[in-house]
């Protein structure tokens, strides 16, 4: 079985491990500020790829992620809600960000910033892969 990031989520929520742990092979108290291509970790499904930056580095207050969507894809059938803020800018493509009841289409170069605890969505709508650089705080993966 393949679940999405949300189901695994509330998977781990019922053992006392995040995402990041489960993601990370060998967890490193390396101070590193410099973290390299390919050291990035994973953590989306199939058609998304999710790559979480320093996602090693213990006692993270801030989680980084380097969104990739193939067209048609999105952030998983349920909308996500949790604890926190985010924000994010489209580096390509053209994303629908539904935040609340409002829906929203970016295209590269708009950005979106809000409380993580209002239901949020993420689609790629268009032809071509969607690149997205965000943050979140706290971290919830």
């Amino acid at each position: 079985m393949q679940p999405s990031v949300s189901v695994l989520k509330k998977i781990l929520d019922g053992v006392p491990m995040d995402l990041a742990t489960f993601f990370s092979f060998e967890l490193s108290t390396d101070t590193a500020r410099v973290f390299r291509r390919g050291e990035h970790v994973d953590i989306g499904a199939p058609g998304v790829k999710y790559l979480l930056i320093a996602a090693q580095r213990p006692g993270r207050n801030l989680q980084m992620l380097h969104e990739f969507y193939q067209p048609g894809k999105d952030s998983g059938r349920r909308v996500l809600s949790h604890e926190g803020e985010e924000c994010g800018v489209l580096i390509t493509g053209t994303l629908e960000v539904t935040i609340g009841d409002e829906v929203h289409v970016l295209n590269a170069g708009d950005a979106y910033y809000f409380a993580s605890t209002i239901p949020h969505r993420f689609r790629n709508i268009g032809a071509t892969v969607c690149e997205v650089v965000s943050a979140c705080t706290p971290p919830s993966f």
